[in-house]
């Protein structure tokens, strides 16, 4: 069972243990080489697209808005991307005025929203693929985050339900991580038991605002 951080950087490993014939089995992020048994994620693609649907609702379904993308060719990054731009599609008030990537990283989510509000200053929103990217906008936005303009992220991370509770992030898409860990046992399991693991099994991700964020501290 492989976790990786990096779809590219993985695929080494995973090409050897399909050399020697070991079932691999992906957790969160795929690899973009070698073969994979099964691969367990969150529905990212849904999570996208609930993600559009509650930021589209926070600035009543018009104005400019921002997106921060991750790592580019991360299935997450891909997944979420994809989702958010099919459900933003809906709202043709809405308009993306600019994408960059911040590699999901805080301190690069700060320095390209700043770059970004400089060429964009009268935006209503922003998604980031990832809440650490969100909370870097957050602080670009300074006091704007929250009041002028709304900040989406997604994972659900401690610090991110922190800034949904305190009212800077509009909200998150939350993973269940231990959903993830339990389906990748599942498949594994199967395959020890002489069956076949599922290619793909999507885990559904909630979408958390200051209405259900106590649920989730």
């Amino acid at each position: 069972i492989v976790n990786p951080t990096d779809s590219d950087a993985v695929g080494s490993a995973v090409q050897s243990l399909n050399n020697a014939d070991i079932p691999v089995i992906a957790v969160d992020r795929s690899s973009n080489s070698g073969e994979v048994a099964s691969f367990v994620a969150s529905d990212n693609v849904a999570g996208g697209k609930q993600a559009a649907d509650a930021l589209a609702q926070a600035i009543g379904e018009e104005g400019e808005i921002l997106v921060l993308q991750g790592i580019a060719g991360s299935s997450a990054s891909r997944d979420r991307g994809q989702g958010f731009e099919e459900g933003i599609a809906a709202y043709p008030n809405i308009e993306v005025v600019a994408k960059q990537t911040a590699n999901f990283d805080r301190t690069e989510g700060l320095n390209v929203t700043t770059n970004l509000l400089q060429a964009n200053p009268n935006i209503k929103a922003i998604f980031a693929e990832n809440d650490e990217m969100a909370l870097g906008a957050i602080e670009a936005l300074g006091a704007r985050a929250g009041e002028e303009v709304k900040v989406f992220g997604f994972d659900g991370t401690a610090d991110g339900l922190t800034a949904v509770e305190d009212g800077k992030l509009e909200g998150t898409i939350a993973q269940q991580p231990d959903e993830l860990g339990a389906r990748a046992v599942e498949q594994a399991a199967a395959i020890l038991e002489g069956g076949e693991a599922e290619e793909e099994v999507p885990v559904e991700v909630v979408t958390v605002t200051n209405e259900n964020v106590a649920e989730f501290k």
